[in-house]
This record gives structure tokens, sequence and C-alpha cells, in this order.
């Protein structure tokens, strides 16, 4: 069964990111021209805390080790991020998290 976190869309204008814990889980959110990304707050490389990383565009620089990310991509490579899908309905954002067999 799928787990959720809801906030007010009006928390994360653009431009903005938000970290929000779901049962223990630490995940980042971007809001980038509107389009809002929800990934997992660990880097794939060494699990550093992605939410302070230096953001141009949708590309995510990890700050400890410099590894860029980019969070509009579907990427299978072995170091990539764990999205989570992110709904609006009726002014509030919602992110699952559902284990995918696919992380990206």
């Amino acid at each position: 069964m799928p787990r959720a976190v809801s906030i007010p869309a009006t928390e994360l204008p653009p431009g903005q990111r938000r970290l929000v814990f779901v049962e223990g889980r630490s995940v980042v959110l971007f809001n980038i021209d509107g389009t809002v990304y929800a990934i997992d707050n660990t880097c794939p490389h060494q699990g550093a805390s992605l939410a302070g990383g230096k953001l141009e565009g949708t590309w995510l620089q990890c700050p400890a080790h410099g590894l860029h990310f980019d969070l509009a991509a579907s990427d299978t490579a072995a170091l990539c991020l764990k999205h989570f899908p992110v709904s609006t309905a009726d002014g509030m954002l919602t992110v699952r998290l559902e284990d995918s067999p696919h992380t990206t």
C-alpha cells in the first residue's frame, strides 16, 4: 500500500524546495517553473543529503561529492535518483512513496 504526504501547493512556489518526512523517510520536493519533482533525499553514491544541493534548471548537484542528476530525466543508470510521483488536487500537492520496480 502506498504511503503519501500532502502539503498545500502554496507552500512550494516555483523556484523553491521543501524537505518533508514520511514514516522516517526524507524526501525533497522541488518546484521548477511550476513542475514539482519529488526525490529521495539520499544521494545514490554515498548517501549524502541532496536537499541543499546546487540547482541549475533541472540539474541538481550533490553537495558532498559534486555528482549531477537531472530531476526531469528517466535515467536507468546505476547511480540514479529515486523519484516519487506527485499529484495536485484541490490546492494540495501529494507525494506517493510507493516502492516501484523502476527508480528514476
